[in-house]
């Protein structure tokens, strides 16, 4: 009886064109789409910059070695540019010139600049909008590393005169090594996301089942014609939280796909590119790869995950008096869904507790961001998948407590 109950839900939803694109179709687009357009975006954008010409202001004149450091370009022994010059343009006001957008950044000698070791100092002021994250990271940044490599060769040249080499500069030098995994740098500064992303598509492909199971055939008249049949409340329950997660898992298990298909697709593209660009991509993150087990652990906790949600919504809907009234009721499940999401980006801050991983939903959150980081523990894993399940238990028993009540299903 409760496949009976469980396929009557699901033909309902099979008949919905609409659902059925939220549920297979969304994952395998939005997910590339996101994990892979919004680094290619920022890759493109920041190593784009680095690769483009600007033009910077200039009041007065400046040494011919700082000049020439400005507007040379920085090359790869291949003929690669990795760093392009700046094109110099005459200003009278440099302040009016930088906020009108004549010129993206614009730079004033304060006095005499040194052109050679021993001329003393001077001070050069360096005019950007610092909010705008295009001139920091174009023509402004440039700047900043060209002036600095000129005080260096200035401070070598005077050093050299002393006797001394450039290495009395820097006695001690600190050599970064970094002690990420190959799977955690991979997955770059946007991993976040993809848990965030997993429980959405959970939410929408369970989202059109349970509210139509439960409110819609409220509304509709059918659900007293169900419940007057030689059937117990418990099976009717229990069918449909099968239909509701069938589609959810249909929707995570798409998500999944999606993630394994932008992975593959951002190796291909940084095969093909390379340069600067493709390196601020790889640093953003987008390629996702998993191993058997890490498969295997995305898809038990996506799979609790999608219980959870939909007995939650089976008991939402059945206590709505109406369609549109279980959608309003919707809106806040949405939050509880996103807000723990975005927080995962501060989620190295966190201490991260086995109760933490026990709490549902957040605690499989958390399991499926330490897969995607290659850092996941079987131990948590199951905890976050328990809690899931602790959760999924609750909310059925209230909402087999509800179906069990004539206020509550006759309350339209």
């Amino acid at each position: 009886m409760v496949w009976q109950i469980a396929a009557r839900d699901l033909l309902t939803t099979l008949r919905d064109r609409r659902t059925l694109s939220a549920t297979i179709l969304m994952p395998l687009i939005l997910i590339p789409l996101f994990t892979l357009g919004l680094p290619l975006l920022m890759g493109n954008l920041i190593g784009g910059q680095q690769q483009a010409r600007q033009q910077l202001g200039v009041v007065g004149t400046l040494p011919d070695g700082l000049r020439r450091a400005l507007t040379t370009d920085e090359t790869l022994p291949d003929g690669t540019v990795t760093r392009a010059g700046v094109d110099l343009v005459p200003v009278t006001d440099p302040l009016k010139a930088v906020r009108d957008g004549t010129v993206e950044a614009a730079i004033q000698p304060g006095g005499p600049l040194p052109a050679r070791a021993g001329d003393g100092t001077g001070t050069l002021k360096l005019y950007a909008k610092l909010s705008n994250l295009r001139a920091r990271s174009g023509a402004f940044g440039k700047v900043q590393d060209v002036v600095d490599g000129y005080n260096r060769q200035l401070a070598t040249a005077r050093l050299g005169t002393l006797g001394l080499g450039a290495d009395t500069l820097e006695p001690v030098r600190i050599q970064p090594v970094d002690a990420s995994s190959a799977q955690e740098q991979r997955s770059g500064q946007l991993a976040f996301l993809i848990p965030m992303l997993m429980m959405q598509f959970i939410l929408a492909g369970a989202l059109a089942t349970a509210l139509d199971a439960t409110a819609g055939e409220k509304e509709r008249g059918t659900l007293e014609s169900l419940l007057v049949a030689p059937v117990r409340r418990a099976e009717v329950v229990t069918g449909k939280l099968l239909a509701t997660a069938t589609t959810a898992l249909t929707s995570a298990a798409f998500s999944v796909i999606g993630f394994l298909l932008s992975g593959l697709i951002m190796r291909a593209y940084q095969s093909a590119n390379p340069g600067n660009v493709a390196t601020f991509t790889q640093a953003m993150g987008g390629q996702l790869t998993l191993s058997a087990v890490g498969v295997l652990t995305l898809l038990g906790v996506a799979a609790t995950t999608a219980l959870l949600i939909s007995s939650l919504l089976i008991l939402v809907g059945i206590y709505a008096r109406s369609f549109k009234e279980a959608q309003t009721y919707v809106a806040p499940i949405n939050l509880l869904v996103v807000l723990p999401a975005v927080t995962l980006q501060f989620a190295d801050f966190l201490n991260t507790s086995a109760a933490l991983y026990a709490t549902p939903l957040i605690g499989g959150m958390l399991a499926i961001l330490d897969t995607v980081k290659g850092s996941g523990e079987p131990a948590h894993a199951a905890l976050a998948i328990a809690g899931n399940l602790a959760g999924t238990a609750l909310f059925s028993l209230l909402a087999l407590r509800s179906f069990g009540r004539e206020e509550v299903i006759f309350r339209n």
